[in-house]
């Protein structure tokens, strides 16, 4: 690591060239390329994905986004009075020569389902406009003209609302600025100018990240073209980047500056700093991408996209704090310091600096008082992870925008007009072989029409070869409500079963609800499974890096308490609604699928992160002193800050991204930032202490013949340094307490 840093130092200007062709050249291939992201949560094998598979291959052509706009007459009108069909109609007449649309199907036709599509108390209509691809593929510039044709100067006259629904038409809310980004990276910037005091120190961090975040953006584009990618795995990637970028350089600029503080020059400081806490970034690193790529053991090529694009985006980080990092600050030189303590230096020299302050005072408490302590953070975690019982995994549709967006609006007055369960219909999909099926077909289309839950259910729709037939099913409740989750359930289990019985077709149950349902179902039966294999790989790199059985053990128990109590906030704000319409994040409703599995990878990785840096300085002093009491002591007072510093800037970045204006990224966002407020302030700063100051010298326990067996690694090797003057624990041996509340008592190593 020390020959990389000094070769990056000697040749900088290379370095940072290639790091900046490296930028500009995924960008400029990303915009030739375009995006081919991928929403499909269908899992083959289930039920909702063998009803596609059937819908496919029976009906071609009818795979473009249909979307919806909803209309409600003024008050003493009706959506057939002349006015008001007359301006509908033109606009809807003009929609439909819009390019990129397929078809529009409008309430003033002569067939029945065009009455349907007038509410019963005739104020609301909808129509349905059908594109020609969909929605991941239609340009926002199409979508936009339907929203402009829809909503003219016409249409909006004497009091008619006019409302759009729909994916493609969600395109043309979704947030243009990256605002998130940019007040992230300032609240970062701020944090690091006050822990350095230098300009030029505290922009490295942010400058290093934001060229290894912005190659890694561009590099997901592409790779969308190569796999499945989700569309929100950008902003995902960017919003863990920023955050253990910044980190990640912030502990390596922190020890550089240590080591000019020391008298080293600046190449010196520089290696020395890639070849200690560099070691530790990049071992740290490596925690979190083996976590994020866990996801793939789930065999589910939509979360294969995410996992490696947000590994690609975490190892570029890795790579930029180690190579581009040294190379700038060997361009700032002198100047990481503040004139402050440039001038101290020239005046004193160097001089130790030992952990004094806040820090050392917080961390002789806790050795006063671990098992408070302990009971104290133990519980906070606990109440707070008792909501993540009521977990409910479903979809969260347009529902739960935000409450001024026009598709919320359509989305409600549909529900207003119509009932919650035509936002999402359930598709009914029959494979035929013979007369008697169709008779069949019939019997099941009442047998669903008098089932309880259902609303309605319109007649069997059949192909043009009459093999395949489409019955539309809508339930009483909402898409997202679990009531619709057990209409699903049962559908297939009791109803069609018995209309189906004595005949050959083939029935199955699709639709936005049971897609939903079934890949909830497929990810909760793969979970242990998941949660295994990551908690063991990073149970296993512990073992190596700190020889130690109980350092693993606790390490995965504090992960499993960060992730249940980040999810309780989680389900707090999102499912029960505690200010998620006060912060704009829509109304309450269900987690989605995939959310646990993302959210377990990413808040495994980072914790993993702070137990590194927090035990690796505690296992050094271990091994110096053999003291645990000291160790564990030490390795708080020196780490802490820096600790916390990087935790403060990991929230900031966090929760900006819930201005994204994206519920999935704003879950992401409250998520990690729960988590990693948990994890550094309640977990690595007062209950791992606490655990490990009662736990003794067994914290350090392995036996001796799997000492012999395993190979011998070192995260970040020990560096020359002075004793420290810390604060011991109260006995009987030691000096008295100053004014301050620092204990003056030294250890000899």
């Amino acid at each position: 690591m020390a020959a990389i840093a000094r070769w990056c130092v000697r040749h900088r200007l290379v370095a940072v060239l290639l790091w900046l062709l490296a930028f500009g050249g995924t960008a400029a291939a990303a915009g030739i390329a375009g995006s081919a992201f991928s929403n499909n949560y269908e899992v083959p094998g289930t039920e909702s994905g063998k009803a596609n598979a059937l819908l496919r291959e029976g009906f071609h052509g009818q795979g473009g986004d249909t979307d919806t706009i909803v209309w409600r007459a003024p008050d003493h009108q009706t959506a057939r009075t002349p006015a008001v069909e007359q301006r509908m109609s033109q606009a809807l007449d003009a929609i439909a020569e819009l390019p990129g649309v397929g078809s529009v199907a409008g309430p003033y036709g002569s067939g029945p389902e065009s009455a349907a599509q007038i509410s019963p108390d005739g104020r609301t209509a909808y129509a349905v406009v059908t594109f020609d691809e969909q929605a991941d593929s239609v340009p926002k510039a199409q979508a936009q003209a339907v929203v402009d044709a829809a909503r003219n100067d016409r249409t909006q006259q004497d009091g008619l609302q006019v409302e759009l629904g729909g994916r493609a038409i969600g395109l043309t809310e979704a947030p243009t600025a990256h605002l998130a980004e940019v007040i992230g990276v300032a609240v970062a910037a701020l944090v690091l100018f006050l822990a350095f005091g230098s300009l030029a120190a505290s922009l490295l961090p942010i400058a290093t990240a934001l060229v290894s975040v912005g190659t890694a953006y561009f590099g997901i584009t592409l790779l969308g073209h190569a796999m499945p990618v989700a569309d929100f795995a950008p902003m995902l990637g960017t919003l863990v980047g920023l955050g253990v970028g910044i980190d990640y350089a912030l502990f390596i600029v922190t020890r550089h500056r240590k080591g000019l503080k020391r008298g080293l020059p600046v190449e010196e400081a520089a290696a020395s700093a890639v070849a200690t806490t560099g070691r530790a970034v990049v071992f740290a690193g490596a925690t979190v991408c083996i976590a994020l790529l866990g996801m793939l053991v789930l065999r589910l090529n939509f979360l294969n996209g995410v996992a490696i694009a947000a590994s690609l985006t975490v190892v570029l980080t890795v790579a930029a704090s180690v190579t581009l990092l040294p190379a700038l600050l060997s361009w700032i030189g002198m100047r990481a310091l503040s004139r402050r303590e440039r001038r101290k230096l020239a005046a004193e020299g160097p001089q130790p600096e030992p952990p004094t302050g806040f820090a050392a005072r917080w961390s002789a408490f806790v050795e006063r008082h671990p098992k408070l302590l302990g009971v104290a953070a133990a519980a906070v975690m606990l109440v707070l992870a008792l909501p993540t019982f009521a977990l409910h995994l479903g979809t969260s549709d347009q529902g739960n925008n935000p409450a001024t967006s026009t598709t919320r609006k359509a989305y409600d007055m549909l529900a207003d007009g119509f009932g919650p369960g035509v936002n999402g219909p359930l598709t009914v999909v029959a494979r035929l072989d013979g007369a008697g099926d169709r008779i069949a077909v019939d019997r099941l289309s009442e047998a669903l029409r008098t089932t309880e839950g259902v609303s309605s259910a319109g007649p069997a729709v059949f192909n043009r070869s009459g093999d395949t037939a489409i019955l539309t099913v809508v339930p009483d409740s909402a898409p997202q409500s679990r009531a619709t989750s057990e209409l699903v359930g049962t559908l297939r289990e009791n109803v069609i079963p018995r209309a189906g019985h004595g005949n050959s077709m083939d029935v199955h149950v699709g639709g936005v609800t049971a897609g939903y349902d079934d890949f909830a179902d497929v990810i909760i039966g793969k979970l242990p499974l998941f949660v295994g294999v990551v908690i063991a790989l990073g149970c296993v790199l512990l073992l190596l890096a700190f020889r130690s059985i109980g350092i693993p053990l606790k390490a995965a128990a504090m992960n499993i308490a960060a992730v249940a109590s980040s999810f309780g906030v989680v389900v707090a704000v999102f499912q029960w609604g505690w200010g998620s319409e006060l912060l704009g994040l829509g109304s309450a409703g269900p987690i989605e699928p995939f959310l646990p599995v993302i959210m377990v990878s990413v808040l495994f990785g980072l914790s993993m992160d702070y137990q590194v840096f927090l035990v690796s300085r505690m296992y050094e002093e271990w091994l110096e002193t053999g003291d645990n009491q000291r160790a564990v002591r030490v390795g708080l007072a020196e780490t802490s800050r820096v600790i916390n510093s990087a935790a403060v800037i990991m929230i900031s970045v966090f929760l900006a991204f819930v201005l994204s204006g994206d519920r999935i990224i704003a879950m992401f966002g409250i998520a990690l930032a729960a988590a990693v407020a948990l994890d550094a302030f309640v977990l690595r700063t007062l209950l791992v202490p606490a655990l490990m100051h009662m736990l003794g010298g067994a914290n350090w326990w392995l036996p001796a013949w799997l000492d012999r067996r395993l190979p011998k690694i070192s995260i970040e090797p020990p560096e020359c340094r002075a004793p420290a003057t810390l604060p011991m624990q109260r006995t009987g041996a030691d000096t008295a307490t100053s004014e301050d509340g620092a204990e003056p008592a030294t250890a000899s190593r």
